[in-house]
């Protein structure tokens, strides 16, 4: 098997960019491509020489091509794009884990904006921004309307400069406007400490460049504070996803060699592929292997896992090669379901296409497409359960999105449960005041990482009476509508 990362080498939620998805880099082009529809190519060429010739005032050349291949992809899924010089600039660094702007992950809603995460340490992160906020207006300018790609470009600038944001809050029942300055986002994805002797947490927030780097040096701290961990919490709530290669290393960690972390399958062959727990596999080409000096201990130390509906991508492939491989128990509540994956193949020195080319699998070969993966034990939120986790943006809520399994009877009630939600918030809304954010991830109010650690100590663990299995029913393939 060929060095795989020259082929697949991303996986992300860009961020700022927003659209959670799976990528992989492919340069070479395609010969064997399918005869082109002449008939169809002449109506478009006669309607680009319409509005060149007829319109009311002159257009741009360059702007007609470029929306119309913008329109022609964004019809496909929610996470194919087409990306313009400053879209592919954007989006090249957003994988860097640096770039100017207010330090916000999100994708559309309903033509609104959602906040998936706001980075940690970022402007929107210490204004109390949080997952689900939508943001109606960027400055004076409602983003109904407007795409992803406009919106994000009016939310970015210059270091230094502000933005007002409108944001309504629903489990609040109110809209606000917040002002922050923008400035350079240096993304610190690996934090980590010792919460209890003889435990540790260790967070992901996004898996970037550095983020195999930073893991193994804080995984080494931790074992030289305590050099006989008991149990390791790996934190992946609210983490859309990063590199592939990144991914695949921190299951590595894990896993023992050889062990299968995640299948690709699509419609060209370079689309079907194996990652398995092997240096060759995760490395960049001529690199060393990053995980080299890692604790031995750390292939059989007792795990939990916490996800939640903000875990997307690479994150629900690294929970999800844990669990099949049984080297973690996977706690919380039922993550994104984000399954497919796109390829990024340079158009030019400047442009690009994401096009979605395969669908990936755990390694007992099933699809989390919409479904997610669903944690061996359920835990809520808070010590208060999790009343409105149905209020959760995720994958099947997405407009054209890859279907994955049936919807069960729950999912074909979701929308009158988040109609009995809502009404629950305005409810709550009147009579008492919601807090400004939640408790921080790794503190002692922690609800999520107390249940975590119970189970690592068997101690009892406090095991949700509210949240439910989005649960399989029969495979379908076919796109949605």
């Amino acid at each position: 098997m060929g060095h795989k990362t020259k082929i697949a080498g991303w996986i992300a939620v860009g961020a700022l960019a927003g659209a959670l998805a799976t990528f992989s880099i492919q340069t070479a082009a395609r010969t064997d491509l399918s005869p082109l529809p002449l008939e169809q190519l002449q109506q478009f060429a006669a309607v680009f020489a319409m509005i060149k010739s007829d319109y009311v005032e002159p257009v741009d050349e360059k702007k007609l091509i470029d929306d119309a291949i913008s329109g022609m992809v964004s019809g496909l899924d929610p996470h194919s794009q087409y990306f313009n010089a400053k879209d592919y600039k954007e989006f090249r660094e957003s994988t860097t884990g640096r770039f100017v702007g207010v330090g916000i992950e999100i994708t559309q809603e309903d033509g609104l904006l959602r906040v998936i995460s706001p980075i940690e340490g970022s402007p929107a992160d210490r204004a109390g921004l949080k997952p689900g906020d939508l943001i109606t207006k960027v400055g004076d300018m409602a983003v109904k309307g407007l795409t992803l790609s406009e919106s994000v470009k009016r939310i970015r600038g210059k270091p230094g400069t502000k933005v007002t944001l409108t944001i309504f809050r629903r489990d609040e029942n109110r809209t606000f406007p917040v002002t922050l300055t923008r400035e350079e986002i240096r993304t610190h994805s690996v934090k980590g400490k010792i919460v209890e002797p003889g435990y540790g947490w260790l967070r992901i927030s996004q898996f970037q460049d550095s983020t195999v780097r930073d893991f193994v040096a804080k995984l080494k701290e931790l074992y030289k504070q305590d050099p006989n961990l008991k149990g390791l919490v790996l934190d992946l709530r609210n983490d859309p996803g990063g590199l592939l290669d990144a991914a695949v290393a921190v299951s590595s960690a894990f896993l023992p060699e050889g062990a299968v972390v995640v299948t690709t399958k699509g419609q060209i062959s370079e689309s079907n592929e194996v990652y398995k727990a092997i240096p060759e596999d995760y490395t960049r080409r001529g690199a060393a292997d990053p995980l080299k000096g890692l604790p031995a201990a750390l292939k059989t130390v007792p795990m939990v896992v916490l996800v939640n509906g903000g875990s997307a991508s690479a994150s629900e492939i690294v929970s999800g090669a844990l669990q099949d491989n049984h080297r973690a128990i996977i706690m919380g509540s039922q993550t994104f379901g984000k399954g497919s994956v796109q390829t990024v193949r340079p158009l030019g020195p400047d442009t690009a296409l994401k096009l979605t080319t395969a669908r990936y699998y755990t390694p007992n070969g099933k699809s989390i497409q919409t479904i997610g993966i669903v944690p061996n034990i359920m835990v809520d939120d808070t010590a208060n359960g999790s009343p409105f986790a149905v209020l959760r943006l995720r994958e099947a809520d997405l407009e054209h999105h890859l279907s994955g399994p049936s919807p069960n009877k729950e999912d074909q009630n979701l929308e009158q449960e988040r109609e009995q939600a809502i009404k629950k918030l305005e409810e709550q809304s009147k009579t008492t005041q919601a807090e400004n954010r939640p408790p921080e991830y790794g503190s002692a109010k922690d609800f999520p990482l107390e249940q975590a650690l119970n189970q690592l100590e068997g101690k009892p663990v406090k095991v949700s009476k509210t949240l439910t299995e989005r649960a399989e029913t029969k495979a379908d393939d076919k796109k949605s509508d």
